[in-house]
């Protein structure tokens, strides 16, 4: 068996198991199994670049290399449905088509899924391109992102399926999924996402498609285009879809009466509440494709289908307590305690009361029945008090004036709805956030430690500030809860190694309000060290890209107080850096001025590393195709819109070779 063969005989082996697996529920070999063949493809596919194809089994995990995403015009257009929200609007839409018609006809029911819309293109059974729905009539393409979603097949099964077809659908985030990421979201202190719909849109947007691997995302798709579809019948192109590996939903019902639709509605109204995803309604489509092109569109929807939304659901139950959280902005949150209800699939105990308005405004006692609502599958929030079942009621819910950990007063600052406590140098939520923040992933990322080791360490009184981690010894941590030698060792050693990390990640490890990674970046690019940036004014601030008045007033406001200054001194002590590296520097001004567009594959460096030279060369790196583009550093495989765009409005294109040339 040649090489060729060899890696061709592994990429089917691992599709079917992808089948078997993601749209089956029935695998036949252990994850073992396949994390082995998986890695001998890999090897083979590095080995012998030759050989690469862009459905592999091995594109699943995605790329941690930046794309920017283009526009791309729908052949078909993609419609939006209109909307109905009891029986007598689903009765009107029933006689209108049957009057339009003026012959037997059926309807096929659906969920509505309640994701983000996706349009997939196949030709000769592989992926071509996904694209989202974008206006209707043009969206991004986010192809490498879909191909990281195992239940969507690179490679259909069979033979039956058209030359070129389009299969449209739902991407969505599991629920399980959904409160994961928020979990981890809230633990962060990072704003949540309100359902699963944003967070699977936001999620296929990212630049990044090996995180978008990580999410989890899912399918159902539920509409097919083309010009030699199987048969005229919807609800029996999708069962041929399906044959051909497609996700397509079980609860899918052919109607041949009113009656039947109602009874479709009425189970699904209450059974949804049991799905893995979230949904919120109904489709209903005339099955007959000849009839659907009778009955036409509109300028917005198409005649031949609507969509029936369920109400938002709602549950009634107790408020046992409301506590209030701080978090390491000094924040506080208050939390409606509840009796455990179910709503929308999963157990609510919680809810977000937000602000103080939003309290005075609900008029709440303990012990109220309260009505909890996930409107449009949203994150738990309390909308009305059933003011008739009150009896034996507590004390009226009012906000705190006080900071529930340290004591303090509590501010509202001018324009903004929260609260905050004031005491960031004593109140422990604050201290443990701060903390917490410094050595996250994307500031100082020390290995080993956590939430938990923060809060151990807090507690026994060996850190109370981000400086304090670069005096621990092994011989202090080894011994304590759940701490054993090696992992004393392995979190001193992470430590000692945060010490090179680079200056933009040191910035934006501080916490300063309003300093997120972007702004920390355009920071260090902008002043040489921590003296410079100490010494910047709100005029000076407000020069730098991306930072308006309030960044540059948070900035100043920081580097104003002394425990600031303290910190940073000690931190610079212990060898931290606070200087731009000579790789960060700028080198020349060969490219100041210019706006350059990064598009294809290239052969000599990253496209990260194309970045990196343009900004150090003095250019700027901009995402998308503008009449103020100065030139498109393109690679192979630029894509076609791309290229059409760049010629209609007479942009340069110019090589690696060109490029590197140019600035060396």
């Amino acid at each position: 068996m040649t090489i060729k063969e060899k890696i061709e005989q592994l990429r089917a082996e691992l599709h079917r198991h992808n089948h078997n697996y993601y749209l089956l529920s029935a695998p036949k070999i252990s994850d073992r199994e396949y994390d082995r063949l998986l890695k001998e493809l890999q090897e083979l596919e590095e080995q012998y670049p030759e050989y690469m194809d862009e459905n592999s089994p091995t594109m699943r995990v995605g790329s941690d290399l930046n794309k920017n995403f283009t526009q791309v015009p729908h052949k078909y257009p993609m419609l939006s449905l209109g909307n109905t929200y009891s029986e007598s609007e689903v009765t009107d839409f029933y006689e209108r088509v049957r009057k339009a018609l003026n012959e037997d006809f059926e309807i096929c029911c659906e969920i509505k899924y309640d994701g983000t819309s996706i349009s997939l293109t196949y030709v000769d059974g592989k992926l071509v391109r996904a694209v989202t729905r974008g206006d209707g009539e043009k969206g991004d393409d986010v192809t490498d992102n879909v191909k990281t979603i195992k239940t969507i097949p690179l490679v259909l099964h069979g033979t039956d399926y058209p030359q070129e077809f389009e299969i449209r659908g739902e991407i969505l985030m599991p629920w399980e999924v959904f409160e994961e990421l928020n979990r981890e979201k809230e633990a962060r202190e990072e704003a949540l996402f309100a359902n699963p719909r944003n967070a699977a849109s936001g999620t296929l947007k990212l630049q990044n498609s090996s995180v978008v691997a990580s999410r989890k995302l899912d399918a159902y798709l539920y509409y097919l285009l083309g010009e030699e579809l199987p048969t005229d019948g919807h609800f029996e192109n999708l069962q041929a879809a399906q044959n051909w590996g497609f996700k397509i939903s079980e609860a899918v019902r052919k109607c041949k009466t009113l009656q039947e639709v109602f009874d479709f509605i009425s189970y699904w109204d209450v059974e949804r509440k049991n799905l893995p995803v979230a949904s919120d309604g109904i489709v209903l489509k005339v099955n007959s494709l000849r009839q659907q092109k009778t009955l036409g569109y509109t300028a917005k929807s198409p005649r031949w289908a609507i969509a029936y939304k369920f109400q938002a659901e709602q549950a009634l139950t107790r408020l046992n307590e409301v506590t209030f959280q701080v978090g390491r902005t000094g924040a506080v949150t208050p939390v409606a305690n509840l009796d455990p209800v179910q709503l929308s699939g999963t157990v609510v105990k919680r809810a977000s009361l937000h602000n103080a308005d939003i309290i005075e405004g609900l008029d709440l006692y303990i012990g109220d029945m309260v009505y909890v609502e996930k409107g449009g599958e949203i994150i738990p929030k309390i909308t009305g008090v059933d003011v008739k079942s009150r009896f034996m009621i507590g004390e009226k819910v009012k906000f705190i004036t006080n900071c529930p950990e340290c004591g303090s007063k509590l501010v509202r600052y001018e324009g903004e709805a929260a609260h905050y406590c004031p005491n960031d140098t004593d109140c422990p939520p604050q201290i443990k956030g701060k903390i917490e923040h410094f050595i996250s992933r994307k500031a100082m990322n020390i290995d080993g430690m956590g939430p938990e080791t923060v809060d151990l360490f807090y507690r026994l009184g060996l850190v109370s500030s981000p400086a304090d981690l670069y005096t621990l010894t092994t011989d202090q941590i080894k011994g304590l809860e759940r701490m054993g030698e090696k992992s004393a060792e392995n979190i001193v050693a992470g430590i000692q190694a945060s010490k090179d990390v680079p200056f933009e990640r040191v910035i934006f490890a501080l916490g300063i309000r309003f300093v997120g990674e972007t702004v920390a970046k355009k920071i260090a690019r902008s002043f040489a060290s921590i003296e410079e940036l100490e010494q910047a004014t709100v005029e000076t601030l407000i020069q730098v890209e991306e930072i308006g008045e309030k960044i540059a007033q948070s900035i100043v406001n920081y580097f104003s107080e002394e425990k600031n200054i303290q910190l940073v001194s000690r931190l610079k002590e212990a060898g931290l850096q606070f200087t731009r590296s000579e790789e960060h520097e700028q080198v020349s001004d060969t490219l100041k001025g210019l706006s350059i567009v990064i598009s294809g594959v290239f052969t000599h460096h990253s496209r990260d590393e194309y970045k990196e030279m343009i900004e150090k060369n003095g250019g700027k790196n901009v995402g998308s195709i503008s009449a103020k583009t100065s030139f498109i550093l393109a690679g192979d495989n630029m894509g076609p819109s791309k290229l059409e765009k760049a010629k209609k409005l007479g942009i340069r294109i110019v090589s690696e070779e060109e490029f590197l040339k140019q600035i060396l």
